[in-house]
C-alpha cells in the first residue's frame, strides 16, 4: 500500500501504512485514522513519521511533518550500503546486504520504501519475526543508522584499512 510522491522541495515522500481506530460511542462507532509515512530525499537522508487525526490527509500531514524533522543520515557507497546489517525492533528484524549494480532493490514493501527513499539503489533485504509494515520500517532504520564506511572506521580507530 506505499504510495510515493515527490514534494514541492524534491523530497520522496511514501505513505507505509494507513491505519483505521474504531471507538464505540452512543451514536455509533467513531473512527481515527494512523499515518506512517517515510520522506527520503534519495541521496542518503530518510526518515520516519507517524501521525493520527480523525481524517486521513491531516494524519499524512502530520506523519510527513515528524518524518521530515527526523531524519538520518545513510551510508550509501556506489548506490549501494557498505556492508552487511542487521536491524531489530521488537519481534521484527530485517538483514541488508550490499548487492551488486545491475540488482535493484529486493524487499517487501516497506523495507523497499525505506531503501528507494534513502537513494539505495542495489540491495538485498530478508525480513524475520513480524511482517508488519510499522515494525519492519523501525527495524530498517535500527539497521540504516548503524552502517559505517570504511572511511567513519579507519577515523574512529584511527588507523588505514586496506
Amino acid at each position: 500500500m506505499a504510495t510515493a510522491d515527490i514534494t514541492q522541495s524534491g523530497d520522496i515522500e511514501r505513505t507505509i501504512k494507513i491505519r483505521r481506530c474504531a471507538a464505540v460511542v452512543k451514536g455509533g462507532r467513531r473512527f481515527s485514522f494512523a499515518a506512517m509515512v517515510v520522506v527520503g530525499n534519495g541521496n542518503g537522508k530518510v526518515g520516519w513519521g507517524y501521525g493520527k487525526a480523525n481524517e486521513v490527509p491531516p494524519s499524512v500531514e502530520k506523519a510527513t511533518k515528524q518524518a521530515s524533522r527526523e531524519q538520518i543520515e545513510v551510508s550509501v557507497v556506489d548506490g549501494t550500503i557498505p556492508h552487511t546489517i542487521n536491524g531489530r525492533f521488537g519481534a521484527g528484524r530485517v538483514i541488508l546486504v550490499p548487492a551488486g549494480p545491475g540488482t535493484g532493490v529486493i524487499a517487501g514493501a516497506a523495507v523497499r520504501a525505506v531503501c528507494e527513499a534513502a537513494g539505495i539503489k542495489n540491495i538485498l533485504t530478508k525480513s524475520i519475526g513480524t511482517n508488519n509494515p510499522i515494525t519492519l520500517v523501525k527495524a530498517t532504520f535500527d539497521a540504516l543508522s548503524k552502517l559505517r564506511t570504511q572511511q567513519d572506521v579507519e577515523r574512529l580507530r584511527g588507523v588505514s584499512l586496506s
